[in-house]
């Protein structure tokens, strides 16, 4: 079982991430938030994982924290909620987030991820309320965008980006990757320029 991955970031893509690991290329998955996190590429990243083995599926998932990878296991526990599902919710939330949504049965807040109904999430906040409180969380994880004050060129850089059709957590992910390429203060065109090239790269 592979617990952890510690290598550089050779390559990226909507959802997964490309570790080198000593010559060894590494795919593995991850939620938007974790790619953010992990720079851009020839950078030296740590990667907790979770091996998942199906009848017709071998996959690795990547987290940037211990903490993310907890969550993803208690996510993936309940009925209706694969791999995808909860690398959505944890792309829409930070463990902080959702460990808040959970304890307080706030289902919207949940249902905010992508493929996520409402039915979906009232089963998830229920099966959850108990367990949340105890869990650890993630806090000074950088956001999906979740950081990214409204009104802010990051923000709006990711709206424009979802208005030409790319998924919220590609967009996302697209723009962090930007915005650490091209520093804070970036402004809205130079960021949209750049986030379209990851995007569709």
């Amino acid at each position: 079982m592979i617990a952890k991955l510690t290598g550089l970031l050779d390559d990226t893509g909507p959802d997964w991430a490309v570790i080198d690991v000593n010559g060894v290329g590494y795919l593995v998955f991850c939620s938007a938030r974790t790619l953010s996190h992990l720079g851009i590429r020839g950078d030296r990243v740590v990667v907790h994982t979770e091996m998942q083995v199906s009848e017709t599926d071998q996959r690795l998932i990547g987290f940037a924290s211990a903490a993310e990878r907890n969550w993803f296991r208690l996510l993936t526990a309940i009925q209706g909620v694969g791999s995808k599902v909860a690398l959505a919710i944890l792309s829409a939330l930070t463990t902080e987030e959702l460990q808040t949504a959970c304890a307080r049965g706030d289902a919207a807040m949940v249902a905010r991820a992508n493929g996520v109904g409402p039915k979906l999430a009232s089963r998830i906040v229920n099966e959850l309320k108990d367990k949340a409180g105890g869990m650890p969380t993630a806090p000074g994880l950088p956001g999906t965008m979740a950081v990214a004050s409204p009104g802010s060129a990051s923000a709006d850089a990711v709206s424009a980006l979802q208005n030409l059709g790319f998924k919220p957590a590609v967009a996302a992910s697209a723009v962090a990757h930007a915005e650490a390429e091209l520093g804070e203060g970036a402004g809205l065109n130079d960021l949209v320029r750049v986030a379209l090239k990851k995007a569709a790269g």
